[in-house]
């Protein structure tokens, strides 16, 4: 997708949904490859870091969401009944109608479909990454894992280690460490970006999954407090790795 109509679709959803604040311009990179790692803030983060990220962004978004067949009951279950407060009939209704607007929004957008279950799938989610990224385009993931239809009102789960594997497949592919973006989302409308966190290919496999996870997922949380929130909730649902 051109970047002129990123920008044109961002903008529109800066105007009418968004307008917030971006802290820490500075620490952006000029171009890719990089990966931002931000907190969800249910459906508020995703609208908020494409509208304030200066950059091209192709986000992972869940898998269901882009399915025109599975869009409508995903949408109900995760949004138009916990957040709107529809019900039956009518939540189902009107989540068919809003997906009708919502799938191909998110594929204009450049998004990568992104499945919680299934190796191959979630294979298919990475190979798709890292083509971005030899490409030297951006990407911008939510890793924090939580079932949908969960407490809404949770400011921060846990993050899963999935994303910080393409640290070591860009590494093996061209030999450079792949950055890694902290970006924290507020409810007073601020997004703040911190300093890149570099893959470091002298750990092992594993380890090095672990320590860009729990660095990643302490910055976040630290940039969120300064911001102004409330103190991270804790790990109320199992981890995946």
């Amino acid at each position: 997708m051109k970047y002129i109509f990123y920008q044109f679709l961002t903008g529109a959803l800066d105007l009418f949904l968004w307008s917030g604040e971006l802290i820490g311009e500075e620490n952006l990179p000029k171009e890719g490859p990089a990966v931002f790692i931000a907190n969800h803030l249910g459906p508020t983060g995703p609208i908020a870091v494409v509208c304030s990220i200066p950059l091209q962004l192709h986000p992972w978004a869940a898998g269901d969401m882009m399915d025109k067949e599975l869009a409508p009951e995903y949408v109900r279950i995760d949004f138009v009944e916990p957040r709107l407060k529809f019900k039956l009939p009518f939540s189902r209704v009107f989540s068919k109608a809003l997906s009708k607007i919502t799938v191909p929004m998110l594929k204009s957008l450049g998004c990568i479909p992104a499945y919680l279950g299934g190796q191959e799938r979630l294979y298919d989610t990475l190979k798709a990454s890292l083509s971005l990224l030899l490409e030297g385009k951006c990407l911008l993931v939510f890793p924090e894992y939580s079932l949908v239809g969960l407490d809404t009102f949770v400011k921060m789960y846990p993050f899963q280690k999935t994303v910080f594997r393409l640290g070591e497949m860009y590494h093996e592919s061209i030999g450079q460490r792949l950055l890694f973006y902290p970006v924290a989302v507020h409810e007073s409308n601020k997004v703040m970006v911190g300093k890149p966190i570099a893959y470091n290919p002298l750990n092992a496999h594993g380890v090095e999954r672990q320590r860009l996870k729990n660095l990643l997922e302490e910055t976040v949380k630290g940039m969120y407090a300064q911001m102004g929130g409330e103190e991270y909730v804790g790990e109320l649902t199992p981890q995946r790795k």
